[in-house]
């Protein structure tokens, strides 16, 4: 059974998602807080696989607690949830370890479509946050003189699988999309984890996005 954790300052908000879980047998909430500084307080006394973060705490940033619990407690998968689809927010939810970011109006499928897939290690974005992050790639900015990041030349192999990974497809998808085998689909993304120098999956779709990799 998956456990979950709801930190938002809205209590009405909490209590319907608390609700909405409850009645899902693979998942249980064990606890919920309103506030940054209790979050800490909550982690460090329950097994909690997922946490649902609102972005905006009355004590600190979504971004902020993000940031730290993926350096104290990097096991905990991190859903940002917020009102707010803008590319800046959701590049630096995902810079501090958040692995998917929805939106509030989110409906009780995918609610639990994006806990059961960011708990089994792969990325989660609600359908408008996605065209939003898919905009960003296709915008064509000027690069900055001070940007010293020295981007890595990709094949074009490497480029389809990139784009298939911000898309949200999985390993055995993009494997069946590219008529290639669910081994040489493996060794593409280890081989961008690698060229990137990022962790995970998390961390390519963001330098995709930084670093205008699919344009």
């Amino acid at each position: 059974m998956l456990k979950i954790a709801i930190a938002d300052d809205h209590a009405m908000f909490v209590d319907g998602i608390e609700s909405i879980l409850n009645t899902e047998e693979s998942i249980q909430v064990v606890d919920k807080c309103f506030n940054g500084e209790s979050v800490f307080a909550m982690v460090k006394n329950q097994e909690i696989d997922v946490l649902l973060l609102d972005i905006n705490l009355p004590d600190m940033s979504g971004i902020e607690v993000a940031k730290k619990l993926n350096v104290e407690f990097p096991n905990i998968k991190i859903i940002a949830l917020s009102m707010y689809n803008e590319e800046s927010i959701v590049s630096e939810m995902l810079k501090n370890g958040a692995q998917g970011y929805i939106l509030k109006n989110t409906g009780r499928t995918e609610l639990v479509q994006a806990i059961e897939t960011v708990a089994s290690g792969q990325t989660y974005f609600s359908k408008e946050v996605t065209e939003t992050i898919m905009g960003s790639l296709s915008k064509k900015n000027t690069p900055k003189k001070t940007n010293m990041f020295l981007v890595p030349k990709l094949s074009r192999r490497e480029k389809e699988v990139l784009a298939l990974i911000v898309k949200e497809f999985t390993t055995p998808e993009i494997a069946e999309k590219l008529f290639i085998s669910m081994k040489t689909a493996e060794s593409h993304r280890a081989n961008l984890i690698s060229k990137l120098n990022v962790r995970n999956t998390a961390g390519l779709v963001r330098a995709a996005i930084q670093h205008k990799l699919l344009d």
